[in-house]
């Protein structure tokens, strides 16, 4: 467990590292990556008993998905600071024939990673799976994952979502990132969500919803919260309010970060806001 401040200042880390990997090859998704720092950070650091020497079946821990691929500078560098493996890898990122893609694979067998994520929409069923699995074998440890409200426009989100409020599957706990921002513009825009609450519910799911969602205490109260609904015959949905390039002014709040590298002027400005607190790699 780790104390307020010390998340603060791993994020602050994390935030350079997001920038840095996708300046060094001019691609990649800063503006969710930034804006899901908090809660990845907090989860893997607070919340979540896993074991970084890691054990792909993740038997006797607890697991986390990525489904929203696209934001994997966020991952890498949160399962690099967690010890997965050496945080100088991140200078892969992007480059051939490293094991750091960018969207997850697993084909070269990178720790922490257990699906590859590139295509939208599919992580809540593997999830699924991996939470009955867990309930065959009496392992009584909890499946995360994470969506973008974006990829909730994808079917298959919504065939999971009722299959798993049909089946009680109630050690699994399903985060939504709610920006409100997708590659095209917002997602009132592209697609209305509509009432992802009463959307849920209506599924079956209890939901929690967390308004200050780059606000870390407010992440461990709602995931305490949400910890203390699962096993009651209900999945769980947090539904989580963030902003899309959080910790990065000129990013802030704008899909047009979705997915572009800043120059070197914009990363020294991005650098300026979030000081060194770990070590550069």
């Amino acid at each position: 467990m780790a104390d307020t401040q010390q998340l603060k200042d791993l994020v602050s880390q994390v935030r350079r590292d997001i920038v840095r990997q996708v300046h060094a090859v001019n691609s990649g998704h800063p503006g969710g990556s930034l804006g899901c720092a908090e809660f990845l950070v907090t989860l893997y650091n607070d919340i979540m008993d896993h074991d970084p020497s890691f054990n792909m079946d993740g038997v006797n821990e607890d697991v986390f998905y990525l489904s929203n691929g696209h934001i994997s500078p966020v991952i890498y560098s949160v399962l690099a600071r967690a010890g997965y493996f050496p945080v100088k890898e991140l200078a892969t990122f992007r480059k051939l024939n490293s094991r750091l893609q960018g969207h997850p694979t697993t084909h070269e067998g990178l720790p922490g990673i257990r699906i590859a994520s590139g295509s939208l929409g599919q992580g809540m069923s593997v999830a699924i799976g991996t939470a009955l699995a867990k309930k065959l074998n009496g392992d009584d440890k909890t499946v995360f994952t994470l969506h973008g409200d974006g990829e909730l426009q994808e079917g298959q989100i919504w065939e999971a979502a009722m299959y798993a409020g049909s089946n009680a599957v109630d050690n699994m706990i399903c985060t939504i990132d709610v920006n409100g921002q997708q590659i095209d513009g917002s997602t009132d825009q592209v697609l209305a969500l509509g009432d992802l609450r009463n959307k849920f519910e209506a599924f079956g799911w209890d939901v929690v919803t967390v308004e200050k969602g780059n606000d870390i205490d407010a992440i461990k109260t709602g995931m305490k919260e949400a910890i203390s609904l699962s096993r009651k015959r209900k999945p769980v949905c947090i539904l989580l309010h963030t902003e899309m390039g959080n910790g990065v002014d000129f990013m802030m709040g704008s899909h047009k970060w979705h997915g572009v590298a800043p120059n070197d002027e914009q990363l020294a400005d991005a650098l300026s806001q979030n000081p060194e607190t770990l070590g550069d790699y």
